[in-house]
C-alpha cells in the first residue's frame, strides 16, 4: 500500500500534515516546534527541554499535571515528548476513535499552559536529576564530551539539557519569553497519522489552535567550522570499562552526499556483518559494542564511531577503527558488498516505517526541517544510485586525521596516550 500525506497551512502559518493508515486502529498526534538548544541564549542554555517538561504540568482546564496524563493513558494512550539541538517534539498516541481527545490535549497544552513559578521550583529539580543520571551514565556522557570537542563553544555544541547550575536559575519570565519567541505558526508542524482523514484532523485542529500567534522568528546562530574544542575530552573515573568515541565533523542533512554516506556507515558500523563489528569483536575480540553513526543539524553534523572496551585494549582499539576508516579512504568497496550495504539500508528504511507513528514522526520532521515530505521513493532511489566512487569520495572527505577528536570515560585515563594512539 502506498504511502501518502496531505499538507494545508492554516492562516496563522502552522502546517498540519496527515498521513492515513486505514488498517490500523491507532491515531498519532505529534506536535513540533523549530526550537532546541542551539536557539538558546547561553545563560539559558536548557531552557528548551526544561520547557518541555513544563508544557506537561498543568493547563487553564486541566491545572494538574495529572489530568493531562490521566485523558490519554485513560483512553489507553501514550504521551511523551523529545528536545534535541534545534527542534522539540510532543507526541501522544491513542486508539483512532479518541483522536479528538489527542487533539484537544495537545492544543491545550500548548497554549494554556500555567508554567506557574511553584510548578517550575518543583519541576526544576527532576531536570537537574535528569542531568545527574546523563552525567553519571558513561555512554552517555562520553557522547556530551565529543559533542563539545567537535563543535567548541558555540551553539552546536551546547548541550541539550544545559547544566544543574544554568536551570537553577531559570524562572517563569525566562519562559514565556522564550515561548513567545519561538512557539510561532510557522515555527510549528501538527502531523497526525493512523486511522483518520485530513478533513477530520483539519475539523478538529483549526479552532483548536486558532489562538496560536504568528510573526517573524529570531535568527539563529550559524555553524562556525573554525570553532572546535579539544582533540581529546576525557573523564577518568573508577569505573570497569572505558566508553570512547571517535568524532568527526560532518556536512549538513540536506547535503547531496547523504545517500553515499549512509551506505558508507551501513558498511563502516551499522549491524553484526559490518566491518568494525567484524574487525573489532568477531576477530579481535576488544569490545562487545562497536558501531558508527552520524547525526545531522542544517547545517553541520558528527560522523562518530563507538567502543566500550578494557582499559588495556583502549589504544589498540582506536588503532584498529582508524584502519577501518583508512580502508575506505584507501580502497574502493567491493560491489558485492556495496550491494548488501544498499540492501540493508533501504531494508531497514522500510522497516523504520512500519507503524502510524513512525510515519508521522517522519512526515512532521521532513515538513519543519526541509519544507517538504520525501517521498519513501525518492530516498529509495537516492540510496540506489550510490556507486563505490562516492563512498569512496565521501570516506575521504571526512576522514582527515587533523580534524579528527576523541572522547572517553573510564579508567586511569591519559591525554597523551588517546591523542598518540589518534597519530598527527
Amino acid at each position: 500500500m502506498a504511502v501518502t500525506w496531505q499538507t494545508t497551512t492554516l492562516p496563522h502559518g502552522l502546517r498540519v500534515v496527515t498521513t492515513p493508515v486505514p488498517t490500523t486502529q491507532a491515531a498519532t498526534v505529534s506536535l513540533f516546534v523549530g526550537v532546541g538548544s542551539r536557539s538558546e541564549p547561553q545563560r539559558l542554555n536548557g531552557i528548551t527541554h526544561f520547557l518541555e517538561h513544563m508544557i506537561f504540568k498543568g493547563t487553564e482546564r486541566r491545572p494538574r499535571a495529572n489530568m493531562i496524563a490521566e485523558e490519554i493513558e485513560g483512553a489507553g494512550g501514550t504521551l511523551n515528548a523529545y528536545t534535541n539541538k534545534e527542534y522539540t517534539c510532543y507526541w501522544n498516541i491513542v486508539p483512532y476513535d479518541r483522536l479528538e481527545t489527542a487533539i484537544d490535549i495537545t492544543a491545550d497544552m500548548l497554549l494554556h499552559s500555567t508554567l506557574s513559578q511553584e510548578e517550575i521550583d518543583r519541576e526544576r529539580t527532576v531536570v537537574q536529576q535528569e542531568l545527574k543520571r546523563n552525567h553519571d551514565n558513561p555512554g552517555s556522557w562520553v557522547g556530551r564530551l565529543l559533542g563539545v570537542s567537535v563543535y567548541g563553544e558555540q551553539p552546536c555544541g551546547w548541550d541539550v539539557g544545559g547544566s544543574v547550575e544554568l536551570v537553577g536559575g531559570m524562572n517563569r519570565p525566562d519562559f514565556i519569553e522564550h515561548m513567545e519567541g519561538w512557539y510561532l505558526g510557522p515555527n510549528m508542524v501538527l502531523s497526525v497519522s493512523g486511522n483518520c482523514t485530513h478533513e477530520q484532523v483539519l475539523e478538529l485542529a483549526e479552532p483548536r489552535f486558532a489562538e496560536v500567534a504568528g510573526g517573524s522568528l529570531p535568527a539563529v546562530t550559524p555553524y562556525d567550522p573554525g570553532t572546535t574544542g579539544a582533540r581529546v575530552s576525557i573523564d577518568s573515573r573508577d569505573i570497569d570499562q572505558c566508553s570512547v568515541m571517535l568524532g568527526m565533523p560532518l556536512f549538513g542533512r540536506d547535503d547531496p552526499r547523504r545517500f553515499a554516506l549512509r551506505i558508507l556507515n551501513d558498511i563502516l558500523g551499522s549491524g553484526m556483518s559490518s566491518r568494525l563489528f567484524t574487525e573489532v569483536r568477531e576477530r579481535r575480540g576488544l569490545a562487545y559494542s562497536v558501531h558508527s553513526s552520524y547525526g545531522y543539524l542544517a547545517d553541520a553534523g558528527v560522523f562518530t564511531v563507538s567502543a566500550g572496551v578494557d582499559r588495556e585494549k583502549l589504544s589498540e582499539t582506536i588503532g584498529v577503527c582508524l584502519d577501518e576508516l583508512r580502508k575506505l579512504v584507501d580502497e574502493p568497496v567491493p560491489e558485492d558488498e556495496l550491494r548488501r550495504a544498499k540492501d540493508h539500508a533501504i531494508g531497514r528504511f522500510r522497516l523504520s516505517l512500519e507503524t502510524a507513528f513512525s510515519l508521522g514522526q517522519r512526515h512532521g520532521e521532513h515538513l519543519l526541517t526541509k519544507g517538504e515530505v520525501e517521498t519513501i521513493d525518492d530516498f529509495v532511489a537516492g540510496l540506489e544510485a550510490v556507486d563505490a566512487s562516492q563512498v569512496r569520495s565521501v570516506a575521504t572527505d571526512l576522514f582527515v586525521n587533523d580534524r579528527m577528536h576523541c572522547a572517553a570515560v573510564g579508567p586511569d585515563l591519559n591525554e597523551d596516550e588517546i591523542a598518540n594512539a589518534l597519530g598527527g
